[in-house]
């Protein structure tokens, strides 16, 4: 029987062997860093250290917040054009209305801080507090609102709400 002359397996083979391996593994190793470095949505907080100079005054703040005995109710509604309709009803200790605030709503992504959605609010009865945003993705999200009195903030609450 004949048999086919094999080539004989040389050194420069197996170098070029090793070569086009290591070469692949480089260039998929890269091109994954590459694009985790273009997806990565940041930091939470861009210095550690300053916020936890920062975190007794948010303690100090939460206690405020609670003796006040604030009761803010939020409602949000998905819109049939994508969006979405906050709508806030605040009352203080005795149940009484409150108007006269400032509120401030947000609709934060969990895991991209760039999808972020501001929602501006303003009162449209006495008590009640409303504002829309648009184009909001179905999914989890944040709905964070603060209130300011006379500059300083009174009330902040972060709700996880999920929009279909």
């Amino acid at each position: 029987m004949a048999t086919a002359a094999q080539k004989p397996l040389t050194g420069a083979k197996v170098f070029l062997m090793l070569v086009a391996f290591f070469g692949l593994v480089i260039g998929v190793n890269v091109t994954m860093m590459k694009l985790a470095i273009a997806t990565l949505p940041g930091t939470e907080v861009d210095s550690a250290y300053s916020a936890s100079l920062a975190y007794e005054k948010e303690i100090m703040a939460a206690r405020e917040q609670a003796a006040r005995k604030w009761q803010v109710e939020a409602r949000i509604q998905r819109q049939g054009d994508g969006g979405a309709v906050v709508q806030l009803e605040a009352r203080d200790a005795n149940g009484r209305p409150m108007t006269g605030l400032t509120f401030k709503g947000t609709l934060e992504r969990p895991i991209d801080k760039r999808a972020d959605l501001p929602v501006e609010l303003s009162e449209v009865g006495i008590g009640i507090y409303r504002g829309s945003a648009s184009a909001v993705a179905p999914g989890q999200w944040d709905l964070v609102i603060e209130a300011d009195a006379r500059g300083q903030r009174m009330f902040q609450s972060r709700n996880r709400v999920i929009l279909n």
